[in-house]
Parts: structure tokens; sequence; C-alpha cells
């Protein structure tokens, strides 16, 4: 979802009204979001991000990935390329049929909620959320969830839009933002406000699940030379 970095709106829903409103919104745009990235209508993501979380996961030599927020299953094709075997969860049932449809994965819907060892079975070299950590509790419960999944010497990998670009003319603090669809034409509707986070909270949202960050990365957009994304790399703290 492209998100304004403009404004922050002091009457934005939040806690569990906020968190709905995201899953309502990527039920709403199931099918325009499919098209966008099947057709490569996102630059950023076809000229930077989209090759940045794919080299990141990479390079950690995995068998087995757990993308969280998988959509319409794009990555799992992308991983499937390289022998990687994915297994992508997501609430909106509709993108996981979207997923099932274009193979090279194992997909099934679940609430971030429901994510933990009790539903899933197995362990992964990586748990990747590419974009997909939108709220505040939500994408707190998937991080403090991860350390349970994780084979041993297993990463969990977040990319995000970078803090420092996204935030705009706002205070740069935690919040409540809203969102928006300008730009990504008229099929898209009703934008979910999202929530942002300082460079400084995603580490200590890692730190508090029992994860350090051992690599960040800025992925830079060609043509403007300012960062489009961040990229987190955490692994479990010894012990």
């Amino acid at each position: 979802m492209k998100r304004s970095p403009h404004r922050a709106p002091t009457t934005l829903p939040a806690g569990d009204d906020a968190e709905r409103h995201i899953v309502d919104s990527w039920q709403r745009n199931t099918t325009p979001w499919t098209t966008a990235v099947r057709e490569g209508h996102i630059d950023s993501r076809v000229r930077v991000t989209n090759q940045a979380i794919v080299d990141a996961v990479l390079a950690c030599s995995p068998r087995r990935v757990l993308d969280i927020g998988c959509g319409e299953g794009w990555l799992a094709r992308a991983l499937a390329v390289h022998g990687v075997d994915v297994h992508g969860i997501d609430v909106v049932a509709e993108l996981i049929e979207r997923a099932r449809e274009g193979g090279a994965g194992h997909f099934e819907v679940m609430s971030y909620a429901a994510i933990g060892p009790a539903t899933l079975a197995r362990r992964f070299d990586v748990c990747v959320c590419n974009f997909s950590l939108l709220g505040a509790a939500s994408a707190a419960g998937v991080v403090a969830a991860v350390p349970e999944l994780l084979n041993a010497g297993g990463a969990l990998i977040v990319q995000t839009l970078h803090p420092i670009i996204a935030c705009g003319d706002a205070p740069y603090r935690d919040g409540w933002r809203e969102g928006s669809w300008a730009g990504f034409g008229d099929a898209f509707s009703d934008p979910a406000p999202w929530y942002f986070r300082t460079l400084e909270s995603w580490v200590r949202l890692f730190g508090e699940a029992g994860l350090q960050v051992a690599e960040l990365r800025e992925p830079v957009h060609p043509d403007t030379g300012k960062p489009v994304s961040v990229i987190l790399i955490g692994t479990p703290r010894a012990g």
C-alpha cells in the first residue's frame, strides 16, 4: 500500500479499529493489488524493493521460508526459482486464492494473531515480512512469535518504508498515519491507516522479542538517490 508521508491527522482510528480497517481495506483491494503487482505498475517495487528483499532472503541461504503477509504470492514465486520452499500465510482469503493459482509455494489463510508453533508445525530458516507489518499490536505480535518458529541460525527479515523518508513533514515519532492509494488508479478504494515506527522503535521491537538486529540495509532509488525502504535482519540473541 502507498502511504502518504505528509499528513498525520488527529482523527484517525487507532487500536483494534485501525487494525480491522487494514484487513478490510486489503479485502476490498485484492483484485487491483494483484493486477498492480503482476503487471509491474509500482515503480519502486520493480526497480528497487522486490530485488532487495529477494537478495536479503537468499543471503541467508534458506531451504524453508515463511512468508508472513504473502499477498498474491509473488515472493514465493521469486524464491522458488532458487529452490527455496516457501510457506505463505495471509489473513485475506482471496489473496491466498491468487497465490495458490500462481503456484510455487504452500499457502494458507491465517491471521497474524494465530501465528505460532501451535498452528505452524514446521520451523523455518527465514521468516520474512515484506511491507506486511502495517499495524501496531499486530506487528508486535508477529515479531514476538517469530523466534519460536526459527531453526537454529534462522532470521527474521522485515522490509518496510524507510522511516526518515516516510515521515515527511510529520513529527518523527510512532503513531497512526493516514493511508493513500494516490497514483495507483481508480480501481483502488478505502485506504487504511498504517502505524509509523521510527528506526529506534523497530530495533526496540526486535529486542523485546529476543532478537538482535544483525544487519540493516537501506535500498536506494537509482533516480532520487534516496532510500526507498529499510530492511532489518534479526537473529535470536544467544541465551
